[in-house]
């Protein structure tokens, strides 16, 4: 039994702290991910550049080392390999002989009768010296693209034979000229056109590669190539503070700094480098946490938002990674200032921008001239933040996008000078790549789009959509129940001069009041505002049965809505518009008939309001629904109403789960009375 009750509170402890665990779990995970993606090789700590001075203290060296060879002098070494390693063919031994046999058997056949007996066999010895003479070293059975003084090895047998450069061997496109030229040297110039017809018949090949005695003999020679140049002694001065590094010093360095890649994530190191690398990770994510806990608890307690963020951070590091290991100089490319962009088009800029300088800092594990890359991400990260007002306006992005661009122009120039002290050498084509990653930017607006489907947020984009009265829903509920649009139109305009007057989302409480009634389109006629004849439907009804119909309209309304695909932030105004209020008339008449009357038969469902704009809205509906009422309104009417409704309403508790407090309060009451007054047109009175 006591096992049992420990179960349950066990379960119900994990219930009630459900939201923890996941943000946990998410945390891990997320840590994780980002840790596998960091590239596996460690970091030299010390930034150089070649041609520049030593900027760190004077540096010795921390362990044995082997200096490497520069690119270039181990790209000669290996040219020079290549082209000295020998090339074995091999010889068939059968040719000449056929090829001489065939000659004899033909030579007739290619020369006048006019020719007396001892010219001819005098024009065969040459003939036949002349073949001879083209198989000294020998007929090529293709057309290789060997250097002319590379060796060459020929073998019978797999025995070598003799040696000589490929340019002593004819090759199938060179033998025209080898045999005309053959000719010529034994005056043979009158004949020259039978003799190249009869050798073209009779001539084959006996030199074939061996490409596996080939391929091993330079594999053996390149294998030889030392990519070293000497030692460095532990504790051995590399470099001074201020000396210029150049020359060997370079080279030290190089190889210093390759060392610490290699050596750093070896076997023995390599889970105390991941265990520092996810300590450094961790602590950069849980700084975000913090934040969100302390200054945005409101996104804390959500997880789908702490899940968003989490991804879209995870997601730019994935992005840069790819990039970085496919090329690094493209590493530019990568529109970073998505981030920001997407988090203030969700959230707020003090949020976008904190999440922004994290993930920089992450990103300064993974990328080269990570100092370089991180101040320029960051401050076009700042200007992203403070150029980006209004993102549903198409104009405000664009120029946002080329401001973005140009600070990270002036940036890298500013950067580029300090490093190479000149202009003459700075690599345009980067700025190609700033461009680039400004016009990458522009896909902010159907990202925020996709993000929207996925996560279930509302971007203002999406509000300013839904706020356009030309809408469909909108329409409909203006030709079915075109009191209640007007009076959505009234709230609308109070709960957005309420919600600018206390810092909350203007945009979000506006599209919340065009669409908090749309309820009442079920039954419009039993609502005062949409009643156009002296009848009223009500008068045919119980109290319990009217006060029914009222109640269902936020019902009616939520099942409106989702039909509609109306985002869930903008269904909650329909949820908690009346809170757990009384629909106090129906209420009041039927305690009159019945003193037992109960109240849970006239109360709204709820919830009550949770946030400040619900709070706004809910003020604001119930002071414009009720000032129709008010019979020659005054200001000092006007006040005392206003004051009657909100402070009826937070008696009630009606305001208690809204993040609220008495001061905005005040300043709402403030702005319902300024225009309540506007509305009613009170003047002052001028004496006559």
């Amino acid at each position: 039994m006591n096992l049992s009750k420990s179960m349950k509170d066990f379960i119900n402890k994990l219930y009630k702290n459900h939201g923890l665990i996941y943000k946990g779990l998410l945390f891990i995970a997320t840590t994780f991910v980002i840790v596998y993606l960091f590239p596996k090789s460690g970091k030299f700590k010390y930034s150089f550049v070649q041609g520049k001075p030593w900027q760190s203290e004077s540096l010795l060296a921390p362990f044995d080392f082997a200096i490497a060879k520069d690119q270039k002098e181990l790209d000669n070494e290996i040219s020079e390999t290549k082209n000295s390693s020998p090339v074995y063919f091999q010889r068939s031994q059968n040719v000449l002989s056929n090829v001489l046999t065939a000659y004899e058997n033909k030579f007739g056949g290619y020369f006048l009768d006019s020719l007396s007996n001892a010219d001819k066999r005098r024009l065969k010895v040459k003939g036949k010296t002349v073949l001879e003479q083209l198989y000294t070293h020998g007929v090529l059975s293709d057309t290789y693209n060997f250097k002319e003084n590379r060796p060459v090895i020929i073998l019978e047998n797999r025995i070598q034979k003799s040696a000589t450069s490929f340019n002593q061997l004819i090759a199938q496109g060179e033998l025209k000229v080898e045999i005309q030229e053959s000719l010529r040297k034994e005056n043979l110039t009158n004949f020259l056109t039978p003799f190249t017809s009869l050798f073209f018949e009779v001539i084959e090949p006996n030199l074939f590669q061996n490409g596996d005695l080939t391929q091993n003999a330079l594999q053996e020679a390149l294998d030889k190539i030392s990519y070293t140049r000497g030692r460095v002694e532990r504790g051995t001065l590399i470099v001074s503070k201020g000396e210029v590094v150049e020359g060997d010093t370079f080279l030290v360095l190089k190889s210093l700094e390759n060392e610490y890649k290699s050596k750093v994530w070896n076997e023995s190191n390599y889970n105390w480098v991941v265990a520092a690398y996810t300590l450094l990770v961790a602590l950069a994510l849980l700084m975000l946490l913090l934040f969100l806990r302390k200054y945005r608890h409101d996104v804390f307690k959500n997880n789908t938002k702490v899940t968003f963020i989490f991804f879209n951070i995870a997601f730019m590091v994935l992005l840069t990674t790819l990039v970085v290991n496919y090329n690094s100089i493209y590493v530019y490319v990568v529109p970073i200032c998505i981030l920001p962009l997407v988090l203030k088009a969700f959230f707020d800029a003090r949020l976008g921008l904190f999440a922004h300088v994290i993930t920089v800092l992450l990103l300064g594990f993974i990328v080269p001239n990570n100092y370089e890359y991180m101040f320029l991400q960051i401050i076009a990260g700042i200007v992203t933040i403070l150029t980006v007002s209004e993102l549903y306006k198409r104009a405000n992005l664009f120029i946002s996008v080329g401001q973005i661009t140009l600070i990270y122009i002036i940036a890298y120039f500013a950067f580029f000078v300090i490093h190479e002290g000149a202009i003459d050498t700075i690599k345009w084509e980067t700025f190609g790549m700033f461009i680039l990653c400004g016009l990458a930017t522009l896909f902010v607006q159907p990202l925020i789009y996709v993000y929207e489907k996925i996560f279930g947020l509302v971007s203002d984009v999406s509000l300013l959509e839904l706020s356009d009265t030309n809408t469909r829903l909108l329409k409909e509920l203006s030709n079915k129940a075109p009191g209640t649009f007007h009076h959505s139109l009234n709230v609308a305009n109070l709960a957005e001069a309420s919600a600018n007057e206390i810092g909350a989302n203007a945009m979000m409480v506006r599209v919340g009041a065009l669409y908090h009634d749309i309820g009442k389109m079920k039954n419009p006629t039993f609502f005062t505002e949409n009643q156009s004849t002296v009848i009223n439907p009500h008068n045919e009804l119980s109290n319990k049965e009217s006060a029914r119909i009222i109640i269902d309209h936020v019902l009616d309304g939520i099942e409106i809505a989702k039909k509609n695909n109306l985002p869930d932030r903008v269904i909650d105004f329909i949820r908690t518009h009346h809170g757990t209020s009384l629909v106090y008339y129906f209420y009041m008449q039927e305690k009159s008939q019945n003193e037992n009357a109960n109240e849970d038969d006239f109360m709204y469902p709820g919830p009550k309001p949770f946030s400040k704009e619900t709070a706004i809205l809910m003020m604001c509906d119930s002071v414009e629904a009720a000032s129709k009422s008010l019979k020659e309104p005054t200001t000092v009417k006007i006040d005392a109403f206003v004051e009657n409704i909100i402070n009826k309403q937070m008696d009630e508790g009606q305001f208690l789960n809204a993040n609220i407090t008495f001061k905005e309060i005040q300043s709402i009451k403030k702005v319902l009375k300024h225009k309540l007054a506007n509305i009613y047109h009170l003047r002052i009175e001028y004496p006559e």
